[in-house]
């Protein structure tokens, strides 16, 4: 397949994709020739890399035009719409073209449906490298065993739910941890990782203002104050982390008022509480399971009390500690 669109905001899952494609295409030997990288937000470098495509290989190996931010399945002019489409048919055996973009292709472009056709075919090739929201358990568990068997190894179950608490959805991060724990685990004589290990190695504990606000909710303050803590000793700003947990306890805040109204609707609810993903209202249902809608309305005046000391000048930490647990 001569063509192949790589997209979304996994640009540590994507480069290892791109890194593949390129190691099984193009002989080191040659690469100085038959490798272009290009980026198409430069002036001229997507019509560019539409010729290097239609160019044969020299030497041994294929050729390998890589695009990085391509236009084509993205606001694509007209005169470059023309010439991708024209192109299509042109590139000649042995040779690629790479797209990559951290966007979505956006279906309604005659650019991507033209791929899209070619992709129904046979001729092209899609993949797509999205990153799980962090609220999204199954997604992170997801994340975590493709990485692991993108990189040939083995992990216990106990080690994907220790690094999911470590890590998140921090791909770059999982994958250079994941690495580590495969060096531990062959000098110890280990054939998987443990949870053990993960525990040992990862230092500190991953956390997101998001889990914040689910100790909030469960009514664990100290949890909450220790991942606080946490945040703001690795320089994320205090106002920010209110923005944040104001959104999410808002969100919930709808959901609980809607629900006792009646509305069973995930789609009606979560445009009413402007939640761009239905999905999560079922996760936020369980969140709330025997909640009134007053416990969100007594931790956002929390938070409005941390956002009024923040902006009288209190130190983050005691901003915090003065408003949760006051």
């Amino acid at each position: 397949m001569p063509i192949h669109l790589l997209w979304g905001d996994d640009s540590a899952a994507l480069e290892r994709a791109v890194n593949g494609l390129i190691d099984q295409v193009v002989d080191p030997s040659w690469s100085s020739i038959n490798l272009s990288r290009l980026d198409g937000a430069e002036a001229g470098q997507a019509q560019q890399a539409l010729e290097e495509a239609r160019t044969p290989p020299f030497g041994s190996g294929g050729r390998l035009v890589l695009l990085q931010r391509s236009p084509f399945c993205n606001a694509c002019p007209s005169e470059l719409a023309d010439r991708f489409e024209a192109g299509l048919e042109l590139i000649p055996d042995h040779c690629h073209l790479l797209l990559c973009n951290p966007s979505k292709p956006d279906g309604r472009l005659r650019t991507t449906k033209a791929l899209q056709k070619l992709v129904k075919a046979g001729a092209a090739s899609e993949r797509s490298f999205q990153l799980p929201a962090v609220w999204d358990g199954a997604g992170q568990r997801q994340l975590v065993e493709r990485t692991a068997a993108e990189l040939e190894l083995q992990l216990e179950p106990a080690a994907v739910d220790a690094l999911i608490d470590a890590i998140g959805s921090d791909s770059a991060r999982l994958s250079m941890e994941l690495q580590k724990l495969a060096l531990h685990a062959e000098s110890s004589g280990f054939k998987a990782i443990t949870a053990a290990a993960v525990s040992s190695l990862i230092e500190g504990q991953a956390s997101n203002a998001l889990q914040v606000g689910d100790a909030l909710l469960e009514g664990h303050v100290g949890d909450a104050i220790s991942r606080l803590d946490g945040l703001i000793e690795a320089g994320e700003p205090a106002l920010r982390i209110v923005a944040t947990l104001t959104g999410q306890i808002r969100g919930w805040l709808w959901v609980s008022l809607l629900e006792q109204q009646g509305e069973r609707d995930a789609n009606v609810i979560a445009k009413a509480a402007g939640i761009g993903n239905p999905k999560r209202i079922y996760v936020m249902r369980k969140q709330l399971k025997g909640r009134p809608p007053t416990r969100c309305l007594k931790l956002l005046g929390r938070l409005l009390d941390v956002e009024a000391a923040l902006k009288r000048g209190a130190q983050p930490g005691d901003a915090f500690r003065d408003g949760l647990l006051g």
